[in-house]
């Protein structure tokens, strides 16, 4: 028979196992809690609802193009116009998004949020739109009007200030209303406007519903300017420029897609607005998709909503400066 052990054995023995089991639960706990510590958490991005300009944003989604770069994507919220993303910036909901130009702008002029653009996502994309059977036909004949904009501060309500300024009519003499995009078409058919901007592809399904037709497209009011951009938080740019980085190279391609693969671009156009093929590809005609990024449209956008005393800018060189990266840009594309 085996020798029994005895109890002084027994007693080191389990002391022993206490022990291993003890160093065994430190390292566990100790690896798990290292992963946590050096595991990332997803970028927070953001855009507006149904907007056709950021469609980059839904290309990069769907062809799988944040991944390729090794950017894990969280869409964190959807935004019915830029002021409102700009808010969820502030509020430090988001880490990256797409975003007009212009709230961006007014937004860090006014120290409400604090963010930098990374490249450039469309050039023009808006237009003026009357009802199909108004007699308006020139800008003039919006004198005593009810226009309505996406928001002040907006792309949309520069532009405008920008037409009445252009062909001479007083700000003053037209009633501006606040109403987002999506009961644009609506107030306009039931006459409670005579008109509204908005970034495509809400003028698109006016013409197409047959409620609307266009007074001017944005083109003719501003040839090329700069709309929409992608801007970076700039603590997220901070602390992880190499997940910037890869955010950008996405979008570049993403954007190289759109304009080698319109067919393909329109029909995930198509699936994230909602709309028909028809509107998709008319609002596709009025917006130009590029990723450079446009210094002098900048400069006007700063000048103009100085005017217009939504901001306060003592030097617009310096400020563009430090609100546009064009070094990451720069890298990837050569541009």
């Amino acid at each position: 028979m085996p020798r029994p052990y005895s109890s002084s054995f027994l007693i080191k023995r389990r002391s022993q196992m206490k022990k291993l089991f003890i160093f065994l639960f430190i390292t566990v706990v100790t690896g798990m809690s290292l992963g946590n510590v050096h595991a990332k958490a997803p970028i927070r991005i953001g855009y507006l609802q149904n907007d056709i300009h950021q469609l980059a944003c839904w290309i990069a989604i769907e062809k799988g193009f944040y991944k390729k770069y090794g950017a894990d994507v969280e869409v964190a919220g959807i935004f019915r116009a830029g002021p409102e993303e700009m808010s969820a910036f502030a509020a430090g909901a988001l880490d990256m998004g797409y975003v007009g130009e212009a709230p961006a702008t007014t937004a860090v002029a006014n120290g409400v949020a604090q963010v930098t653009v990374m490249a450039q996502v469309n050039t023009e994309g808006s237009a003026i739109i009357v009802g199909k059977d108004n007699p308006e036909r020139e800008v003039k004949d919006l004198i005593g009007k009810r226009i309505t904009i996406p928001g002040h501060s907006t792309v949309q309500d520069f532009l405008l200030q920008k037409a009445l300024r252009k062909f001479k009519v007083d700000p003053k003499k037209v009633s501006i209303i606040v109403l987002k995009p999506p009961e644009m078409i609506g107030a306009l058919k039931t006459g409670q406007v005579d008109a509204f901007i908005a970034w495509e592809p809400y003028p698109a399904k006016a013409q197409t519903m047959g409620v609307g037709q266009v007074l001017l497209t944005s083109g003719e009011i501003w040839k090329d300017h700069p709309c929409c951009v992608l801007v970076a938080d700039n603590r997220f740019l901070a602390e992880r420029p190499e997940d910037v980085t890869a955010m950008v190279r996405a979008h570049v391609e993403a954007t190289d897609f759109i304009n080698a693969f319109p067919d393909e671009a329109v029909k995930i156009g198509v699936r994230y607005t909602g709309m028909d093929e028809k509107t998709v590809r008319l609002a596709m005609d009025n917006v130009k998709y590029t990723y450079v990024l446009s210094i002098e449209g900048e400069k006007e956008y700063v000048d103009f909503l100085s005017h217009l005393k939504y901001i306060k800018v003592p030097d617009v060189n310096a400020f563009t400066e430090k609100f546009i990266n064009q070094e990451t840009l720069q890298e990837i594309t050569g541009k």
